[in-house]
């Protein structure tokens, strides 16, 4: 049973995944990079490429809607990263995202989306995995049709997050769409469960509920990296690990602070630490005075000394 760590835009980067291994995820997966932008050699995207040893095990994630340039920018990936895997988001709900076809919208075109699985798992020596939701929306889901066919593509394995593409993230998961996937006959790839786990009792409810093979943290480790190590206790031993203290939290945001500005730059990296800054932060005392200032803070030192006042 592995605990990964989900991809999220604007979340998973170096910094963050160093941290959830660190912490105990057993695999992390890296932010959505655009396919079509490694083919055209966008060098914005092509730094997302960035692997660093502490990380690995390491999934790449690409998306995008035309098999050829999937599969070129696969090769692109393998050769300027050596990642342990290639995982095809076919989930993100975003407007930008599938008003051009990709993401979620895949759900709604199935042969297109084996497609893509077939030509990229054919392109790549390294394992191809693959990120669906249950489909588009409540009248049109398909999982277990898609599971079958990228199962059929090569997959390694497919993780599925308990929500339709309408849903966005509101709502609860709908977790027995899993365990339909997973018992469904004829499918025998292995199933990562996806969505609403926050708590190691989340996961183990999750697993029992699912019998997935694996899970994945999302939303649950935003500014929590602990929840690795949490669920992995739990699941292992049954276990609840206390939760971290206030000084722990504060002292882990301040490395995760130095970690971004190191690899992003200071304006860069101060400016989109703000929202991670929000979760650690996340019922310490004074908090909403603390992010009222660190929006405001544009420094290293600025936003560190905030930090450092909660103490």
């Amino acid at each position: 049973m592995g605990v990964f760590l989900a991809p999220m835009a604007g979340v998973t980067d170096l910094p963050f995944r160093i941290l959830a291994r660190e912490f105990g995820a057993d695999l992390v997966v890296s932010e959505m990079v655009s396919a079509q932008a490694l083919v055209y050699d966008n060098q914005k995207t092509l730094q997302m490429l960035t692997l660093h040893d502490r990380e690995r095990p390491t999934a790449i994630q690409i998306f995008g809607h035309d098999p050829k340039v999937c599969a070129q920018a696969a090769k692109i990936v393998l050769d300027t990263a050596a990642p342990e895997m290639i995982d095809l988001n076919f989930g993100c709900p975003t407007p930008k995202i599938v008003k051009n076809g990709d993401g979620a919208a895949l759900m709604k075109d199935i042969r297109l989306l084996g497609e893509i699985a077939e030509a990229v798992v054919k392109s790549v020596p390294i394992p191809v995995t693959a990120k669906i939701r249950l489909g588009w929306d409540a009248e049109t889901i398909n999982c277990v049709e898609v599971a079958s066919r990228l199962q059929d593509a090569g997959v390694h394995w497919i993780t599925i997050h308990g929500r339709t593409r309408e849903q966005f993230y509101s709502g609860s998961a709908n977790w027995d769409w899993i365990r339909k996937v997973k018992t469904a006959p004829g499918i025998h790839v292995p199933i990562v469960g996806n969505g609403d786990v926050f708590s190691p009792r989340d996961a183990g409810e999750h697993i029992t509920k699912t019998s997935c093979d694996h899970i994945a943290i999302g939303r649950g480790a935003q500014g929590n990296p602990w929840i690795f190590g949490q669920v992995k206790t739990y699941l292992e031993e049954g276990v609840i690990l206390p939760d971290p203290s206030v000084d722990e939290r504060i002292a882990l945001a301040i490395r995760h602070l130095r970690m971004k500005v190191e690899y992003d730059g200071e304006t860069r990296g101060v400016r989109e630490m703000r929202p991670h800054l929000a979760w650690y932060l996340k019922g310490v005392p004074y908090a909403a005075e603390a992010r009222r200032v660190i929006n405001g803070t544009t420094t290293l030192n600025a936003m560190e000394k905030v930090l450092k006042e909660l103490l």
